[in-house]
């Protein structure tokens, strides 16, 4: 196994340019690289969730520079110094990272910022061209003027590296910035649990700070073009996307995670699970997380809509029967059950075509920028946001099964920053009447 630490991530213009169906590195050298850690620490699909979170801050280039560098140091850390899986890291593995950020070893620091990639040398041409930089590190130490001019040996190709010390802020950038991701890994249902968020004493890496502006929902207009996109590839494609219509919408209209879609080890979603009461009132009935029982409220235009033309193109009649135990979704060739992975890029698909609409018709910038950033679970909190307003906070915590009803009205009930500044636009400082 390398214990080198290399670069895995590109430029931001490389970066946001790449192929994102395509479930590998755009660079060839990054996933030889994955490839070369042992099958159980399940690199390669580490690095898909880590792109799939700078994704989320790919707007701008520096942001996306300062989110990329802190976790890629995770990711490499994990890998090579704690020899785990991201899934595998606990609370004792998140303060031990923080402790190797404030004092890295002398080999992960470097004096200046290099370059992460140059062309290969000829005879590793066969990495398609880049190859990483031997001088790159994860952390950067510049050296005082003095000490660069210190004697050094013929052979060394770098200056000499002071020890490395991080101040409270940039400790304080470390741990929300790991916290962060973490929270990303668990809405996917990447890991089971956030290891930073128990971390001891969090204090000493606090500071001062405004809210992220990612609130991870897409705003009415951008959610206008995602539906419209996915109705028109199904109307163009319906053999292949048909399916995906289905999935958008269902997850959209039931507030679901993805597992509530694609199953669990002990449980495999059927259209029987859709279940009418005696009032004429749909169900849509599921294990969740940590293997709760759950029924979810189904509103009459998902099934009048949605449902009904899925499975009268399947060739079912347009309502399941009780306990009908066709699957849910099934592969184009007619195997039962999606894996979470492909379902996630479907959903993709969509997002990244509505964008390309959204461009074509010449939408300001800012009208796409959050787009860009989207991601299988903003369904749920795009859906939960826009119906908040018309939901009793008790109605929708049972749908959207939290335990508590103060994470549903924190997370929901609230405005979008479009309706938040309009609400203020004209009010006055007199003549209030």
């Amino acid at each position: 196994m390398t214990s080198t630490p290399r670069p895995i991530f590109e430029s931001h213009g490389d970066f946001v340019d790449q192929d994102f169906t395509i479930l590998r590195s755009s660079i060839k050298s990054v996933g030889l690289y994955m490839d070369e850690f042992p099958l159980e620490l399940e690199a390669s699909a580490n690095f898909l969730s880590a792109r799939g979170y700078l994704r989320c801050y790919a707007q701008n280039s520096l942001t996306y520079s300062t989110y990329r560098g802190h976790v890629e140091r995770l990711i490499l850390w994990s890998l090579i110094i704690r020899k785990k899986s991201l899934k595998d890291l606990r609370r004792a593995d998140a303060e031990a990272y923080l402790a190797f950020c404030k004092a890295p070893p002398a080999s992960w620091v470097g004096p200046v910022i290099r370059n992460r990639f140059i062309a290969c040398a000829e005879q590793d041409l066969s990495n398609s061209g880049l190859c990483p930089n031997p001088k790159w590190r994860p952390f950067t130490h510049r050296v005082p003027k003095q000490d660069s001019q210190l004697k050094l040996p013929e052979n060394s190709d770098q200056s000499p590296t002071p020890d490395y010390q991080s101040s409270k802020g940039s400790m304080s950038n470390v741990f929300k910035i790991a916290n962060g991701f973490y929270e990303y890994l668990v809405e996917e249902e990447f890991v089971s649990v956030n290891p930073f968020r128990k971390v001891s004493k969090k204090g000493q890496y606090s500071a001062p700070e405004q809210d992220s502006n990612t609130s991870r929902a897409l705003t009415p207009l951008q959610w206008d073009y995602v539906i419209d996109t996915a109705e028109a590839m199904a109307q163009a494609e319906p053999e292949r996307h048909e399916r995906t219509l289905f999935i958008l919408t269902t997850m959209f209209s039931m507030y679901l995670r993805i597992s509530d879609l694609v199953g669990r080890i002990n449980w495999q979603p059927t259209m029987g699970d859709f279940r009418q009461d005696f009032d004429g009132n749909w169900w849509f009935h599921v294990i969740g997380k940590g293997d709760k029982s759950g029924k979810i409220a189904v509103r009459d235009e998902y099934i009048e809509k949605y449902l009904k033309r899925y499975r009268t193109f399947l060739g079912l009649n347009p309502l399941p029967d009780y306990r009908e135990k066709t699957p849910l979704l099934k592969t184009l060739s007619g195997r039962s059950g999606l894996s979470d992975r492909q379902v996630r890029t479907l959903l993709q698909i969509v997002f990244d075509n509505a964008l390309v609409r959204m461009r074509d018709e010449g939408r300001e910038p800012y009208e796409m920028d959050s787009l860009r950033a989207a991601s299988s679970h903003w369904l749920r909190h795009t859906s939960a946001t826009f119906d908040a307003p018309f939901r009793s906070p008790k109605d929708l915590q049972f749908d959207l099964r939290h335990t508590n009803l103060a994470t549903t009205q924190n997370t929901y009930y609230h405005s979008h920053d479009q309706e938040r500044a309009l609400s203020v636009k004209r009010l006055r400082t007199r003549d209030r009447g």
